[in-house]
């Protein structure tokens, strides 16, 4: 365990059962369609990977860098979309392959405007779930795992652009971001 881990929330080994399930889930979904799968970058990069590796259904590819906490810890409550999408989304059923939903802002206004863009369906699937501190009325419609308010890191999660490359998930010492 790194040393700037509090404890491991999720081991590799529950991680990788858990993505293979909910994937499962979500690809009965699609039988006789190709969403188009949109990873979310940069800590939902390794789940995304991960993820579509495990669906059956055939699937395009694409990538947004959106975000509302730039380098902090604390959401800014503005959407920034630093990378668009190259593919066009109209008439399309798109699933959304995200690391974590916190307050939901981003999750509900990406949501939004990908169905202000004409996307036929939009799906969300997430690695975690942070129910105690939604702000916004959504919820993921697939989701891995359940976790109450501490700040996580780990298997593509981070804390100013560290840790990503831990194979779990854990939590983040309060003394390393309260700093």
């Amino acid at each position: 365990m790194h040393s700037d881990c509090e404890r491991i929330l999720f081991s590799e080994e529950q991680i990788r059962a858990r993505v293979a399930e909910v994937a499962s889930e979500v690809d009965k979904r699609y039988v006789g369609k190709t969403p188009l799968c949109v990873g979310i970058l940069k800590g939902g990069i390794i789940f995304y990977s991960d993820f579509i590796r495990h669906l059956t259904s055939p699937v395009e590819l694409d990538f947004m860098a959106v975000s509302s906490y730039g380098g902090g810890a604390v959401s800014s409550g503005k959407l920034k979309i630093r990378k668009d999408l190259d593919k066009d989304v109209k008439g399309r059923d798109v699933i959304i392959i995200e690391d974590i939903i916190d307050s939901g802002f981003t999750l509900a206004n990406l949501k939004r405007l990908l169905l202000e863009r004409g996307a036929n369906s939009v799906l969300i699937v997430t690695l975690l779930n942070k129910k105690g501190r939604r702000s916004y009325d959504i919820s993921p419609d697939f989701n891995c795992f359940d976790i109450e308010n501490e700040f996580v890191i780990g298997y593509g999660l981070d804390y100013n652009e560290r840790y990503r490359s831990l194979p779990y998930i854990g939590v983040l010492k309060r003394s390393v971001y309260e700093k």
